[in-house]
C-alpha cells in the first residue's frame, strides 16, 4: 500500500473519530484577496509541516456539518482548510441549496481550491489530500485532476465527469458511496465502482471505491439538517 494511500485511509478514519473542538479561522487568498477559505490556525512554525487536508463542502454551503468533519481531521494531526466557494452563503432548504449549486461556476471553483492547496504547499505542507462530500466530492476529483499541488483525493458520494480526464488522473483516488444511493450518474453504487474501474483500466494503480450497505447518500452526516429528522430527509430527499 503506497504511503499517500494509506494518508488517505487515516483521513477517512479521521472524519469518522469523535469531534473535537479546534479552531477554524478565516482568511483570503488569491492576489485579490477574493478567495475566503477557513484554516485551522498553527500554533507554532512546526505545525505548518503537518500534511494537509482540504474539507469541500456539500450543496448546502459551509455548515457545522462541514466545519465539524474538518474539526474532526484537525484533530488527529493534519492542517485543514475549508474553501468557501459560495462565498459565505449558504441554502437553508433544498431549493435554496438547489439554485446556489446552479449557480456555482465549477471550473472556477477548482482554480480557487487549486491556489488553496498552492498556499498549504508554500505554507509548509509536505503533502495535500482533498476529500469532499456530494458537490464537494466532484469538486475534490476536478480539483485533483488540475492542481499539482493535490496528491491524492477522497470523494465522497459525488461525481462530475466534466471535470477531469479518467486517462491522465494517475493520482490515488478512494471514493466513498452508500449502497443505497439512487442518484444515477453522480452518486449511485454503479458509478461509484465504474469510476474505480476506469481510473485502474486507464493505469491509474492506487484507485478504490467503497460500498457501504444499507446507507444512501450523505450517510456522513451525523445530523438531518437542515430538515428535523432523518426520517422527514429521507420523506422529501428519498435517501436514509
Amino acid at each position: 500500500m503506497s504511503p499517500l494511500r494509506v494518508a488517505t485511509c487515516l483521513v477517512v478514519a479521521a472524519i469518522q473519530a469523535a469531534s473535537a473542538a479546534v479552531e477554524l479561522q478565516e482568511i483570503r487568498l488569491g492576489s485579490k484577496q477574493d478567495i475566503p477559505v477557513l484554516v485551522s490556525p498553527a500554533a507554532h512554525e512546526a505545525e505548518e509541516e503537518k500534511p494537509a487536508v482540504i474539507v469541500i463542502q456539500e450543496w448546502w454551503g459551509v455548515t457545522d456539518g462541514i466545519k465539524d468533519k474538518a474539526q474532526r481531521i484537525a484533530a488527529n494531526g493534519y492542517r485543514v482548510l475549508i474553501p468557501d466557494v459560495y462565498k459565505g452563503k449558504v441554502g437553508v432548504n433544498k431549493e435554496e441549496a438547489s439554485h446556489l449549486m446552479g449557480e456555482l461556476d465549477f471550473q472556477n471553483a477548482v482554480k480557487e481550491i487549486s491556489t488553496a492547496a498552492a498556499y498549504l504547499k508554500q505554507s509548509g505542507a509536505p503533502h495535500v489530500g482533498v476529500v469532499g462530500f456530494c458537490m464537494g466530492g466532484a469538486l475534490a476529483l476536478g480539483s485533483l485532476a488540475a492542481s499539482p499541488d493535490i496528491d491524492a483525493g477522497a470523494p465522497f458520494y459525488g461525481l462530475n465527469r466534466g471535470l477531469f480526464d479518467v486517462k491522465t488522473l494517475m493520482k490515488p483516488v478512494q471514493g466513498h458511496f452508500g449502497a443505497e444511493d439512487t442518484m444515477e450518474g453522480f452518486s449511485d453504487p454503479l458509478t461509484g465502482r465504474k469510476l474505480a474501474q476506469d481510473l485502474t483500466r486507464a493505469g491509474n494503480e492506487h484507485a478504490e471505491a467503497y460500498v457501504y450497505e444499507d446507507v444512501g447518500h450523505a450517510f456522513m452526516n451525523d445530523s438531518p439538517a437542515p430538515w428535523t429528522s432523518f426520517e422527514a430527509r429521507q420523506k422529501e430527499m428519498g435517501f436514509p
